[in-house]
């Protein structure tokens, strides 16, 4: 590792310094950069502030947020990115901020969902000619899909079990293809295998389109195809209790809230991250340079994996394993505003189709939140097809989908639409597990490297992967890492700091 000059060792004890713009808060006042303003990024960089240490945040956009994006294009918020609270519960990280800021959520689904977040409370499924598929079908499909999974999974019913911070949920499950197969293998294999031995599973005509649609749906929640997704760490991560719910005035409130008050860089693309003694020095694609005493690196796996910020010297093999072996799932969304409401009260509406591919989604924002929105969510490959086309040709594409089940339907005033797979400061949406690959890799992503570099982000959290929550809660403990390591070599004790944030009720309904 790089020692570096005398003068540099006492410029990073001073504190954090860059090209003449940033002044001295006082004397030997820890120091730490923060890349990445998302809500892990945020997360960090509002706990280490409140615990005097000086802290910039560098953001390669000209906004903040991250996959957190709320767009008031529409003369209203509308969530590109994360859109739900997964787990409406006290023991979810993000409840007390929520409840402390009175933001309300409209509910889509309870504990126990097959499909993650919907249930089948409030729904309309169609089939490519615009015939709506029976409730009564759907249902029974339904039956047949959780018998499919049992196959595959075992018993898998939901259970909550007490521990000291609450209750916490987890996968109840006896074994059948995965305990007979050792070796991983995808989800699409495993329900192969499953339709050899049971034949009594396969199902045919309008039957199997409505599964390959639930499909559809479970590909959705990993933002993969089923072909990708292992088999064997698909359902590690903690289920909280409480359903999900959708973020009825957008996450823009939260980001807002932890950025109050934080120095912030929009515009400034961190390039190259060096470990020198005692210290790291940043530099961002415009050339400017920052030092401080420590790191926290807070920026999407997929920008880790394109390697445009690189590291020196270089990361530990492990670490660069695990960013290599993580897979990065790819979910958009195409919103589309209408200037009236045509379509069913129902919270969404589906085109059920021969493969999951051809199947479609839409979220209907009016039975949540009183806009005529509707909201197309395509995932996987069907998303990275989508991205190759121009925003008017996506949103035709849509709306196509959305006119063979609604022939009525009138042409949307507005659209909007998500590009996190090509977008250069994401490259993908979420973290999943690939074939093959072990769950622990989350976390020897968080792992710190040489007490100098601290990792947060949803890719860094094992129990909560993929989500906002989890996102937050890894800035928390990065911070809090950080902080402790920091003071030791300032030569203080550093005592956790405690939560003493009031639990406030979260605002929940269901319409």
């Amino acid at each position: 590792m790089e020692s570096g000059s005398k003068s540099n060792r006492n410029q990073l004890r001073r504190g954090l310094c860059h090209s003449n713009d940033v002044k001295r808060k006082g004397a030997a006042s820890p120091s730490v950069i923060v890349i990445g303003g998302g809500m892990s990024g945020l997360a960090a960089a509002r706990a280490l502030h409140d615990a005097s240490f000086q802290v910039v945040v560098l953001e390669s956009r000209d906004r903040l947020g991250g996959r957190v994006h709320t767009d008031f294009t529409f003369g209203f918020p509308i969530d590109l990115g994360a859109s739900w609270l997964h787990g409406v519960c006290n023991e979810n990280p993000l409840a007390p901020l929520i409840g402390r800021l009175g933001l309300p959520l409209y509910r889509t689904s309870g504990d126990n969902s097959v499909l993650y977040d919907h249930d089948l409370e409030s729904y309309a499924l169609f089939d490519m000619e615009g015939n709506q598929v029976p409730q009564e079908l759907v249902t029974g499909v339904g039956e047949a899909f959780e018998k499919i999974l049992e196959e595959v999974f075992g018993s898998y019913s939901l259970f909550f079990s007490l521990v000291v911070n609450g209750y916490v949920s987890s996968w109840m499950q006896t074994n059948k293809v995965r305990e007979e197969h050792k070796e991983d293998m995808s989800i699409q294999q495993a329900f192969s295998i499953v339709f050899e031995r049971r034949p009594d599973l396969r199902l045919d005509g309008v039957s199997h389109k409505v599964l390959q649609w639930y499909l559809c749906r479970m590909e959705g929640w990993f933002a993969a195809d089923a072909e990708t997704i292992s088999l064997q760490c698909w359902d590690q991560e903690e289920l909280l209790p409480g359903g999900h719910g959708l973020m009825v005035r957008g996450y823009v409130p939260v980001i807002n809230t932890l950025a109050k008050g934080l120095d912030i860089r929009l515009g400034h693309r961190v390039r190259n991250i060096t470990r020198r003694h005692n210290g790291v020095k940043v530099t961002t694609e415009n050339g400017r340079t920052f030092v401080a005493d420590a790191a926290v690196v807070a920026v999407p796996l997929g920008v880790l994996k394109s390697k445009l910020l690189t590291f020196e010297p270089k990361l530990p093999d492990w670490k660069e394993n695990a960013i290599n072996d993580l897979g990065v799932g790819i979910e958009n969304k195409i919103a589309l505003h209408f200037d009236k409401v045509f379509w069913p009260n129902v919270e969404f509406l589906g085109v059920v189709a021969e493969t999951s591919y051809g199947c479609s989604y839409f979220l209907n924002l009016h039975k949540a939140t009183g806009h005529p929105v509707l909201v197309y969510m395509p995932a996987g490959q069907l998303a990275r097809d989508i991205e190759k086309m121009s925003d008017e040709a996506a949103a035709n594409f849509a709306f196509l989908q959305l006119k063979r089940i609604l022939p009525d339907a009138s042409t949307p005033i507005q659209h909007l639409v998500s590009h996190w797979g090509s977008d250069i400061n994401s490259l993908g949406s979420y973290s999943y597990d690939l074939v093959g690959k072990p769950h622990d890799l989350y976390e020897k992503l968080q792992a710190a490297v040489d007490n100098l570099l601290f990792f947060a982000g949803e890719a860094t959290s094992l129990s909560f992967p993929g989500s906002v929550h989890g996102a937050f809660s890894t800035g928390l403990m990065a911070a809090e890492e950080c902080r402790m390591r920091v003071l030791e070599r300032y030569g203080e004790v550093g005592q956790p700091v405690e939560d003493a944030s009031a639990q406030i009720p979260i605002l929940i309904t269901r319409l």
